[in-house]
C-alpha cells in the first residue's frame, strides 16, 4: 500500500484522503517552481527539524568494513540527535531491528530516531534524499525539489534511490517540485552545492561542466545551470570553483572542497604539499575565489582548511577532506583520519562555530565509500523562521 512505510502513519480512509491531498499538491507545486511562489534553500546552519540518514548495507561500499561503519552511524546520530529528530531509511522491518540494535547499544535514545522503510541502493542521503526550499512569506513552510538523482552518472543501480524524494514527500505532506530543465529530468546532488542562505550558491565545473566525465546533464551550459538553480533553489548568485581533490567519484562534489560556515565565511581546502596530487588543482581554486563575490556584492572572507596526509586503500587514493563536516542543531560534526592535521581543522571550525560545538567523528573507515559526515546526511529545516537565518 501506497503509505504502509512508517510505523504509526495514517490507514484506511485517512490514508486515502492524506493521498488524495498529496497529490492536488504535486499538482498544484509542479505548475511553477519553487522560485516563483518564493521558495529557498536556507543555510545548514539554520535550525532543522529533523536530520535524515540511510542505514549502511551496500557492501561495495565498504568492503569488508559494513559492520564498522554500523557503528560510526551510532555515533552520528548519538551527536546529532542531541539536538534534532533522525529519520532512517531502512528496507524492512528485519533492518529496522538491525539498525535499532547498534543504535541503542552506541546510547541512542530510539526516541529520538524515526525509522521509514524504503528500499535504498546505497543511501547517501545528501545526494539522493530530499532537497528542501523554505519560503518566509505569506507563510513560513517548506517543500521539496525533486533534482532525479542517478549515481553520480557513473554507476547503474539507482533507480530506489531516485524515489526518496517522492517517499518524503508523502510522508511529511510536503509539495514535490520537479526539477527539469526543457522538459528533461534535472539531475544534480546535494553534496553538488552550497548555499548560504541569502542568495548564494557554490559549485564547481568539474562536476557539472565537463564534457565527458560523469555527465548529469548533456549540453547544458553554464548560463543553463545559473538559470535552473536559480529556479529550483530561489538563489540570485551562482559562483563557480574548478577541482576537487582526487579519489573523488563524484567527480568534484563541492562538499570535499568548499563550505560557507557562515553568509560570508567560506573555508577552502589547501593543498600545502608541492609533491601531492592535489596540490596543483586545489591551488587553482584559490586562484578562481579571488574574483567570486557574493550576493551583495562583496568579497567573501576566506579561511583556509588544511588537508590530511594521502589516505589510501588497497592502492586507490581516498577523497579524505576536513570540509565534508556536518551542521546540526547540537554540534559541527567532523570528520578526523587519525592525521596530525586533525586538531588544526577543529580548531579552525571550532572558532568559526562560536553558538555550537565541534566535535571530531573518526572518518577512516566512512571515506573508503568515497564520502564522510556530510555525504551521508541530509538536513530538514524547520518550518518556522530561525532567528540565525
Amino acid at each position: 500500500p501506497l503509505l504502509n512505510f512508517v510505523s504509526g502513519f495514517p490507514r484506511g480512509c485517512e490514508a486515502v484522503m492524506l493521498c488524495a491531498n498529496f497529490m492536488a499538491n504535486l499538482k498544484s507545486a509542479n505548475t511553477s517552481t519553487p522560485a516563483e511562489p518564493g521558495y529557498a534553500m536556507p543555510a545548514e546552519w539554520e535550525e532543522h527539524a529533523a536530520t535524515w540518514l540511510g542505514w549502511p548495507h551496500n557492501e561495495t561500499d565498504w568492503p569488508d568494513k559494513l559492520d564498522t561503519i554500523r557503528w560510526v552511524y551510532g555515533e552520528m546520530v548519538r551527536k546529532i540527535s542531541a539536538g534534532e529528530l533522525v529519520r532512517i531509511l531502512v528496507r524492512h522491518l528485519a533492518e529496522q531491528k538491525l539498525a535499532a540494535s547498534y543504535l541503542k547499544r552506541a546510547g541512542c535514545d530510539l526516541k529520538k530516531v524515526q525509522f521509514i522503510a524504503h528500499p535504498t541502493n546505497r543511501g547517501w542521503m545528501r545526494d539522493s534524499g530530499p532537497i528542501f526550499v523554505k519560503r518566509k512569506n505569506p507563510k513560513s513552510d517548506t517543500a521539496i525539489v525533486h533534482f532525479h538523482f542517478n549515481a553520480w552518472a557513473k554507476y547503474d543501480d539507482w533507480q530506489k534511490d531516485r524515489k526518496v524524494p517522492e517517499t518524503a514527500a508523502r510522508l511529511l505532506r510536503k509539495h514535490l517540485f520537479n526539477a527539469e530543465y526543457r522538459g528533461k529530468d534535472f539531475v544534480i546532488e546535494g553534496g553538488g552545492i552550497e548555499v548560504n542562505g541569502r542568495g548564494t550558491l557554490l559549485t564547481t565545473e568539474e562536476c557539472y561542466l565537463h564534457p565527458k566525465v560523469q555527465v548529469r546533464n548533456p549540453g547544458m551550459t553554464k548560463a543553463q545551470y545559473d538559470e535552473t538553480f536559480r529556479k529550483y533553489l530561489g538563489v540570485k548568485n551562482v559562483l563557480w570553483l574548478l577541482n576537487g581533490p582526487a579519489g573523488d567519484d563524484t567527480h568534484g562534489h563541492i562538499d570535499d572542497i568548499c563550505r560557507f560556515v557562515n553568509r560570508k565565511t567560506l573555508v577552502l581546502i589547501r593543498e600545502t604539499n608541492r609533491k601531492d596530487i592535489n596540490f596543483k588543482p586545489l591551488a587553482e581554486n584559490w586562484k578562481q575565489i579571488r574574483n567570486l563575490r557574493l550576493e551583495d556584492g562583496s568579497k567573501p572572507e576566506i579561511v583556509p582548511l588544511p588537508m590530511p596526509a594521502p589516505l589510501c586503500f588497497d592502492g586507490r587514493r581516498l577523497p579524505a577532506s576536513y570540509a565534508n563536516f556536518y551542521i546540526c542543531n547540537a554540534c559541527v560534526i567532523v570528520p578526523t583520519f587519525n592525521d596530525p592535521n586533525d586538531r588544526v581543522a577543529l580548531g579552525i571550525l571550532g572558532e568559526l562555530f562560536k553558538d555550537r560545538p565541534v566535535v571530531g567523528i573518526h572518518g577512516v573507515d566512512l571515506v573508503l565509500g568515497s564520502g564522510s559526515l556530510h555525504c551521508l546526511t541530509q538536513q530538514q529545516p524547520h518550518n518556522f523562521i530561525s532567528p540565525k537565518s
